[in-house]
């Protein structure tokens, strides 16, 4: 018997030829193709996120806009009773495919697109010892590249968020990346998203320490505040030097480090005040809450302390209760005071910050060119690692050798302001 997913497949073999055309753009050149690999496809899941503005369009720099590519194959690794990949499948005429192979090659035997989006985020899949999920983006990208050397051919690819939650596996996929000569970009919408304050960290900035306050819960969105944490910090004077060491502290250990000063509170108190959702007492007096109420408040406070290779130090706090956005603040040298942000995540239905991090998958898949360096998402997927295996082994600190990753961010800032 023939079931739902061959036979979907088998439509699309038929659809091929006719996708394989591809719409035009205005300047009668045809779009390119992108092929689609997620995990799952559902409401508010990533893949929704993101995939569906390759359908759609999305709003940026106030217009509607239409990217000059078409969704022309897909394949979905599981199907939640809320799937949507069957009905977006049928409604804008793309197959989906039983295997990633066959998606690339659209059912035939070669290569018939010009571009993959790897999306390996939500689904069923098992936690290793720390309460990592191990999502298998790595495997996702493997046969994704394992197409590429049997095609002797290579194309622009974008992986959503880290990279996996083994660090020789995000390793290897960055040097596989080079090996092949092919774009390749990763990471978070926090980067790219609205600041408010518009600002950055000036270009080669004498920083001494970088704090970001967030929200969300372990091997997640920590990953979020990282980059938040990055973006910023590779911008300082003599570009990213890796990071020696970190440690994490969650619970009772995290308010037993604030009361010995162990973070800045400058820094913290710089946060809290670009914060729009900072939690107040029910008479909502728009006080700075103190000591006891954060610990009311917060159930399961979580803290990665990192140690930069040049002396450079950062704090990242979850602090789910307290706040519920991302806001950065960093210390620099001889300033009268903190440079701070507040990281803006416009709200749903809309969600334009995914629209804002896939501009920049579009812009990698239409030039070639990526918009910022791979290196980033290596090192904040390293520091995930490193700080979820802290938090599992006595938070302890622990000494990241391996993170010795140096590399120029771009001159030019990214992120969206109009």
């Amino acid at each position: 018997m023939i079931d739902r997913r061959t036979f979907l497949a088998a439509a699309g073999a038929g659809l091929a030829s006719t996708l394989g055309a591809s719409r035009s753009r205005a300047d009668g050149e045809a779009n390119k193709k992108l092929a689609v690999v997620t995990t799952e496809w559902r409401y508010h899941s990533h893949a929704w996120h993101m995939a569906e503005r390759f359908l759609v369009g999305y709003p940026i720099d106030g217009q509607w806009h239409r990217p000059p590519l078409d969704v022309v194959a897909a394949y979905v690794d599981q199907r939640p009773e809320n799937d949507l990949s069957r009905s977006r499948a049928q409604e804008f005429g793309f197959p989906i495919f039983p295997s990633i192979a066959e998606a690339l090659r659209l059912g035939g035997k070669e290569l018939a697109v010009d571009a993959v989006l790897i999306i390996g985020e939500h689904g069923r899949y098992p936690r290793n010892e720390y309460g990592q999920t191990k999502y298998p983006r790595y495997e996702f990208f493997k046969q994704v590249t394992d197409v590429f050397r049997q095609e002797g051919r290579s194309l622009p690819v974008f992986n959503d968020k880290h990279l996996s939650w083994n660090w020789e596996w995000a390793k290897e996929m960055v040097d596989i990346s080079k090996e092949l000569k092919f774009p390749f970009l990763a990471g978070s919408s926090l980067p790219v998203t609205w600041r408010m304050p518009a600002l950055d960290m000036p270009l080669e900035a004498d920083v001494e320490e970088l704090m970001c306050v967030a929200m969300g819960g372990v091997d997640s969105y920590d990953f979020h505040a990282l980059e938040t944490i990055q973006c910023m910090a590779e911008r300082r004077r003599g570009g990213e030097t890796g990071v020696k060491a970190v440690r994490g502290l969650r619970g009772a250990a995290v308010w037993t480090f604030m009361e010995q000063a162990g973070w800045p509170t400058d820094l913290f108190e710089a946060c809290l005040s670009r914060s729009h959702t900072l939690a107040q007492p029910e008479t909502f007096s728009d006080r700075h809450p103190t000591p006891q109420q954060m610990r009311e408040w917060v159930k399961d406070p979580v803290a990665y302390f990192i140690e930069y290779a040049d002396g450079t130090k950062a704090t990242m706090l979850l602090m789910n209760g307290l706040v519920g956005d991302f806001t950065f603040a960093a210390r620099l040298r001889g300033a009268a005071k903190p440079l701070s942000t507040l990281f803006h995540l416009p709200p749903n239905p809309n969600v334009v910050y995914s629209a804002a991090l896939m501009s920049k998958a579009e812009e990698t898949f239409l030039t070639g060119k990526t918009p910022y360096p791979i290196e980033r998402t290596l090192l904040t997927t390293g520091l995930v690692e490193a700080c979820v295996r802290s938090l599992g082994t006595g938070q302890a600190r622990l000494e990241t050798p391996h993170l010795a990753i140096r590399y120029q961010g771009p001159r030019e800032s990214t992120y969206a302001r109009t």
